[in-house]
């Protein structure tokens, strides 16, 4: 029987590819760096666009991924002009399930204030994005998923799935994001006895699959991932 680093490590192997996430709120910053690489883009396109697809980032993928399109098409495709343009969308009708557009144009305008005074988001800690861009309340105590998934997509860079474009942070000194489906995977494969989706759990798997990826534990965020996927249903977990 393998053990569970085997088990991840396999995984991870298999599972960070670019066609499981076809349909991944990650194709949307991906765009912008592609177009960026193109000198069609810039930066900080893909930092909001990141941003902002991490928000959205709940649910059903197909429904993620139809109303960042949504989101996307009100701004014409060109994130940091209109977030600089200042005049957002801001109503109460929903954009995604329980986010309305007024929660959008809030956070809009919070990058908007930030990218007066910044150039990019890269050296500010994961609170400050909570606060000052997200506009939610401080919690030391928070998993902050959104925020270490936009970070993992920035930093890891394999060239594979993740965009790499942020070098001053090492894939080392990554969060793995932790939701639902990665939390249950991590009971069930051992890896935490942790029943709460709070930080010190987040901290507590990242720091187990450092000993399996000791140089990028968030590779290990594939394996949970293909683990929900496949295994995790196949044997009732899910």
């Amino acid at each position: 029987m393998e053990s569970t680093s085997e088990t991840l490590i396999k995984l991870a192997a298999e599972y960070n590819n670019l066609k499981y996430f076809t349909t991944d709120p990650i194709i949307f910053p991906r765009y912008f760096s592609e177009k960026l690489i193109q000198g069609e883009s810039s930066l900080q396109d893909v930092e909001i666009a990141g941003i902002l697809s991490a928000h959205l980032a709940w649910g059903k993928r197909e429904l993620i991924v139809r109303d960042c399109n949504r989101m996307f098409d009100e701004m014409k495709w060109q994130p940091y002009s209109y977030i600089m343009a200042g005049d957002f969308k801001s109503d109460s009708v929903s954009l995604h399930r329980s986010i309305k557009w007024s929660d959008f144009a809030k956070i809009c305008e919070n990058l908007r204030q930030f990218y007066l005074n910044n150039e990019s988001l890269e050296c500010f800690s994961p609170s400050y994005i909570r606060l000052n861009i997200y506009g939610c309340r401080d919690n030391p105590n928070a998993a902050n998923k959104k925020i270490h998934m936009f970070r993992r997509w920035m930093v890891r860079n394999d060239g594979i799935v993740d965009l790499g474009l942020w070098r001053k942070i090492s894939p080392a000194d990554l969060i793995i994001p932790l939701d639902t489906h990665v939390h249950r995977s991590s009971i069930n494969l051992g890896i935490t006895k942790r029943n709460v989706s709070d930080y010190k759990t987040a901290v507590e798997i990242t720091e187990y699959l450092r000993k399996v990826f000791p140089d990028d534990p968030c590779l290990g965020d594939f394996s949970l991932f293909a683990f929900t996927a496949t295994i995790g249903k196949k044997n009732g977990y899910f």
